[in-house]
């Protein structure tokens, strides 16, 4: 019976002080939050995805507060979470809404395999090894380290081996844009009006374009010609649009035989 009695006001005593040393020792150690730095980081998204160039969201808000990041910095908050930063620092801040979105279209049915890959299974890990799994080079590879790489679940890959988004949860956060080895997404404003290259195929040659993918950009011009605007030109044998001067006719899109442009359903 004492033996138990010992045990507990044993227990009890040590219990107190160990209490009272940490509450000594939160004093001693204290370091005090910057009142600013909490409002910001009570605005973030909480994703804590990287997508601001910074560790972490407590990060990025402490970098705003000193000055060394814009406040439309999070890609994942968007607008509303650069106006709420705004309020917090007193400024008006203005931000786009952005997706991603595949500039490709080489799904397994119409991008020929090179030959049979045994590596790892990582597109990162195929492009330096071998420069890819399909005869065209600069389309999908179709490992997912973009689906991997999301923190939303945004991305998923599709049947046809190509990566699908989801629109209502992408963030534009862009880890995704930095995960591909290709460089096969891009973001884009939710906003944008007009037509979207679906191909990253810069190759001249080419009769091997249709060889390797047939729905590959061709370089036929035709798509430039079609621009009464002179919103559209080919770089570096790529469709580039000037969205200052596209009109959203749709004649480009109307004129280009493998459909490398087209318009995307965008989130509104």
């Amino acid at each position: 019976m004492w033996t138990i009695i010992y045990t507990v006001i044993v227990s009890f005593v040590i219990a107190l002080i160990l209490g009272l040393c940490l509450g000594i020792f939160q004093r001693l150690f204290f370091v005090p939050v910057d009142e600013k730095v909490a409002k910001i980081r009570a605005c973030l998204s909480g994703g804590n995805c990287g997508g601001c160039g910074f560790a972490g969201c407590d990060d990025f808000a402490k970098a705003v507060a000193e000055g060394r990041a814009e406040p439309n910095g999070c890609t994942a908050g968007g607008p509303s979470c650069a106006k709420a930063i705004g309020e917090v620092l007193g400024v008006a801040v203005e931000a786009q809404a952005k997706v991603s979105v595949l500039a490709c279209k080489g799904t397994k049915d119409c991008a020929k395999d090179r030959g049979t890959y045994t590596g790892l299974k990582s597109c990162a890990a195929a492009k330096i090894s071998v420069n890819g799994t399909k005869m065209c080079a600069f389309g999908c590879i179709g490992f997912g380290d973009c689906v991997a790489s999301c923190t939303f679940d945004a991305i998923k890959m599709g049947e046809d081996g190509l990566p699908v988004i989801d629109y209502s949860k992408c963030t534009g956060c862009s880890k995704c844009v930095k995960a591909c080895p290709n460089h096969l997404l891009n973001l884009v404003t939710v906003d944008t009006k007009g037509p979207v290259a679906l191909c990253s195929n810069r190759s001249t040659d080419k009769p091997s374009i249709m060889k390797k993918c047939k729905n590959g950009c061709i370089k036929c011009g035709k798509c430039e010609r079609s621009c009464t605007a002179g919103a559209l030109k080919l770089v570096n044998g790529l469709p580039v649009i000037d969205y200052t001067k596209c009109t959203n006719c749709g004649e480009c899109v109307k004129g280009c035989p493998t459909h490398v442009l087209a318009f995307v359903e965008l989130p509104k």
